[in-house]
C-alpha cells in the first residue's frame, strides 16, 4: 500500500501540482515520494499513541535526520502534510507534518495538532477537505491578519490514503503579498496622482492661456501669475515625490529591514537640516535630554528612519506659531506600552499603528508641537492620504497630504508603533517607537543639538 501511495503522489505531483512542471514542482514531487513511508508511519504512531520520542529511540541512529524532513524543511514556501478521518469530525483534521516556513509563518509551535488552531479561513478550509475527502486539487485565497496584510495563495494536493485509512493532503502557501501589493499601488498611485494634479495643472492651464492672452503685455499681472505657477509647478514635483515614495515603501512594508540606525544621530542630522527653516519662521527646535551618540541602536532603514523623524519635525514646524517652539525628545528601553503611553492625562490620545509582535524593547521618538491642537474626531484619521482637518486645507500650510502616511507605512516595516495626542489650544504630539536592535550602553560623548 506505500508504495502504490507512493507512486499515486508522484503521479499526481507530477502531473498536477500548481498547474505546471516547473522546478519547484519536480521539488515537491521528490520530497513526498521519499517521505510518505515515514509520514504514514508516524500518522500511524500518533494515532495509536505511541510516543514520537519513543519511535525516534527505536529508529536507528542514521535515521535521525530523515531525507523527506531536511527536503521540506529546505523548501522556502510553508508546507503542511494534513491527515483527517472523519469528513463530519470537523475537529479531526490534523498537520502531522510542517516545514520551518510553516512555522514561523503560522506560528507553529508544535510537530503535530489541529489544523484550526493555525488555520481558521474558512477558504483554505474547504480546499483542504476537498483535497482529503473529495481526491481533488483545491486552491484558495488566505489572508493574514496583522499589520503587514501578508497574502498567500493556498494549494491544497491529494497525497492518498495512509495504512490506517485516513487520507492525506498536502497544504502549500504560497506568498503573493508582493503581487498584490504591486498591483494596488499601481492603482492607488494612478487614482491619487489624477486626482490631485487635476487642480494645479487646471490652474497652470488658466494662467498660461491668461498669459497669452489680454495679460501678455501686462508685466504687474505676468510677475504675479508666473509666480502661482511657480508655486504650483513645486507643488506637483513635491506630490509625485511622496506619491512615489509611499509606493516604494508600501511595495516592501512586509519586507522587515535587516539594517541597523542610530536613532540619536538621525535626530541630530534631521535637525541641522531644518534648522535654517525654522529660524526662517522664528520657531525654535528644542531637544530634549537625547542619549549619547551610539546608546540608542534601533533595528531599521537609516534613511527610511531619518525621512520618519524629518516628516514629523517637519510637520510640527508648519503648525507651531513664530515665537513658539517645537520640542523633540527620545526615551530608550522602554515596553511597547511604556513608548506609546500619553505624556499629558488631559489629552485625547489615540494609537495610530500598534506593533503585532511586540519586541522586548523600543525607543520612543516624541514630537511636540505649539498649535491649535486636533479634536478627538480628528485623530483616527490623521495618516489617511491626503486628510487634511477642516479649516486647514487653504495654502497657508505647505504640503501634500502624504507626510503622515510615509510616516506610519514605515515605522511599519520596522516593526514599530504610532501614537497621537493632542490638547486643543496647545498643541499635539506624534510618538514613533521602534525595536531596538541591542541594548548596550556605548561609552561615546553626549550629543549636542545642532
Amino acid at each position: 500500500m506505500l508504495v502504490a501511495g507512493g507512486a499515486g503522489v508522484v503521479a499526481i505531483l507530477g502531473f498536477g501540482l500548481l498547474g505546471q512542471a516547473d522546478p519547484q514542482a519536480i521539488s515537491w514531487m521528490v520530497l513526498v515520494a521519499a517521505g510518505v513511508t515515514g509520514l504514514a508511519a508516524w500518522h500511524v504512531a500518533e494515532r495509536a499513541g505511541v510516543a514520537l520520542p519513543a519511535l525516534e529511540a527505536a529508529r536507528p541512529a542514521h535515521e535521525d535526520a530523515p531525507p523527506y524532513a531536511s527536503l521540506i524543511n529546505a523548501l522556502p514556501d510553508p508546507v503542511l502534510v494534513i491527515a483527517a478521518h472523519e469528513l463530519d469530525d470537523l475537529t479531526g483534521r490534523r498537520f502531522v507534518l510542517v516545514n520551518e516556513a510553516a512555522r514561523q509563518t503560522l506560528r507553529i509551535q508544535y510537530d503535530a495538532g489541529l489544523l484550526v488552531t493555525v488555520i481558521r479561513d474558512p477558504d483554505v478550509l474547504e480546499a483542504v477537505d476537498e483535497a482529503l475527502f473529495g481526491g481533488k486539487e483545491a486552491e484558495a485565497i488566505y489572508e493574514l491578519g496583522g499589520a503587514q496584510e501578508r497574502v498567500m495563495r493556498a494549494f491544497a494536493k491529494p497525497l492518498g490514503v495512509a495504512p490506517d485509512g485516513a487520507p492525506l493532503a498536502l497544504l502549500v502557501l504560497r506568498d503573493e503579498t508582493d503581487i498584490r501589493r504591486a498591483e494596488r499601488t499601481r492603482a492607488d498611485f494612478l487614482a491619487n496622482a489624477s486626482h490631485e494634479l487635476r487642480t494645479p495643472l487646471a490652474s497652470l492651464s488658466g494662467f498660461i492661456e491668461t498669459l497669452r492672452g489680454h495679460a501678455k503685455d501686462d508685466v504687474n499681472a505676468r510677475e504675479k501669475f508666473l509666480s502661482i505657477m511657480a508655486t504650483q509647478a513645486e507643488r506637483m514635483s513635491r506630490l509625485i515625490d511622496d506619491l512615489l515614495s509611499l509606493s516604494r515603501i508600501e511595495l516592501n512594508e512586509h519586507i522587515a529591514p535587516e539594517g541597523e540606525a542610530d536613532l540619536v544621530m538621525a535626530v541630530m542630522d534631521v535637525l541641522d537640516a531644518l534648522g535654517p527653516l525654522a529660524r526662517d519662521r522664528c520657531v525654535r527646535l528644542e531637544a530634549e535630554d537625547l542619549p549619547p551618540r551610539g546608546q540608542v541602536i534601533v533595528a531599521g532603514d537609516r534613511d527610511q528612519i531619518i525621512q520618519v523623524v524629518q516628516n514629523l519635525v517637519d510637520n510640527a514646524l508648519k503648525y507651531t506659531p513664530k515665537g513658539a517652539a517645537v520640542k523633540i525628545s527620545l526615551r530608550s528601553g522602554l515596553s511597547a506600552t511604556a513608548a506609546a503611553a500619553p505624556g499629558d492625562p488631559r489629552a485625547a490620545r489615540l494609537s495610530l499603528l500598534t506593533p503585532d509582535r511586540a519586541a522586548d524593547l523600543y525607543a520612543a521618538l516624541r514630537v511636540t508641537d505649539s498649535g491649535v491642537g486636533l479634536a478627538r474626531e480628528h485623530l483616527p484619521r490623521l495618516t489617511e492620504r491626503f486628510y487634511r482637518v477642516e479649516g486647514q486645507k487653504s495654502g497657508e500650510r505647505s504640503g501634500t497630504g502624504l507626510g503622515l502616511a510615509i510616516v506610519k507605512h514605515i515605522v511599519n516595516r520596522h516593526r514599530g508603533g504610532l501614537a497621537v495626542e493632542s490638547v486643543l489650544g496647545e498643541g499635539a504630539t506624534f510618538t514613533a517607537y521602534f525595536p531596538l536592535a541591542r541594548a548596550e550602553v556605548s561609552a561615546a560623548e553626549p550629543a549636542t543639538p545642532g
